[in-house]
């Protein structure tokens, strides 16, 4: 009887252990969830900051574009088109005071129509700085290749281009932005990355346009954040944010520069 009751409780014992280890584990299986759970959710907070912080960069950007461009247009304004009104109303003084020879006369009315044919060119080149023309009445492609075209007729760099744009494929304002993505990247080839040579590649397949612009600059270090952030593209990025777009650039000192945008 005795023998009985002591395998009883070996028994007991011995189920009271595997719960109390089933308990355990169950524990232990909870506090693994738990904390793993807690390193998930800290990495989605921290993309989440991430893509938070990235976001208000891109926004600082393109407000500190507008406030340059701004900036630009007052000073085109003051430089170019108020200086030159100041010499006209002058000189139409001098007409309305009639104190004057005929020699004289004609002096400052010659005067008032050199400053007025000035005031207008100037007008026109802040309406084309503002608006391309051309992208306006043309489209994208036409405009593009203008522009290459002015470069290599510049001398200052050589710009090999194939577009095949489809016409009107993005609004109006998108195709300027694309337009204004393209200027800056020739023109921090020429002033940045010392190139004599770009490609511009441009064409729509499976739905997505296709962007591939390449230099044979000085180039930079692309994994240097500060690089990527310097030579314009932050501008760049914020445009290209502004199309719904993504970007990869590549680069190596010595070895060019070279963006794939995907619209």
């Amino acid at each position: 009887m005795e023998e009985l009751l002591t395998q009883e409780n070996q028994v007991i014992t011995i189920v009271l252990i595997g719960v109390l280890m089933l308990l355990l584990m169950g524990v232990a299986l909870l506090l693994f969830f738990f904390f793993s759970r807690k390193k998930i959710v800290e990495k989605e907070l921290e993309k989440k900051n991430l893509e938070v912080n990235h976001q208000k960069e891109i926004i600082q950007s393109i407000i500190i574009t507008q406030e340059e461009e701004r900036k630009r247009i007052a000073q085109d304004l003051h430089d170019d088109i108020s200086s030159k009104l100041n010499v006209i109303n002058l000189n139409a003084n001098l007409l309305k005071d009639g104190e004057l020879t005929p020699e004289e006369y004609t002096k400052v009315n010659n005067g008032i129509l050199e400053a007025t044919d000035k005031t207008l060119e100037s007008a026109r080149k802040i309406a084309h700085n503002l608006l391309p023309p051309i992208l306006e009445e043309f489209g994208f492609k036409d405009a593009v290749e203008e522009l290459a075209d002015g470069f290599n007729n510049s001398r200052k760099i050589n710009i090999e281009y194939n577009i095949e744009y489809p016409k009107k494929l993005l609004i109006p304002q998108n195709e300027l932005h694309l337009f204004r993505i393209t200027q800056e990247l020739i023109n921090n080839s020429v002033r940045h990355g010392k190139a004599n040579n770009s490609t511009i590649n441009i064409y729509y397949k499976d739905n997505e346009l296709i962007f591939n612009y390449t230099d044979n600059g000085v180039g930079f270090n692309a994994d240097d954040i500060d690089s990527k952030k310097g030579l314009g593209m932050k501008n760049i990025e914020s445009r290209v944010s502004l199309l719904n777009g993504k970007y990869s650039i590549g680069s190596e000192v010595g070895k060019g520069f070279k963006i794939l945008i995907v619209i």
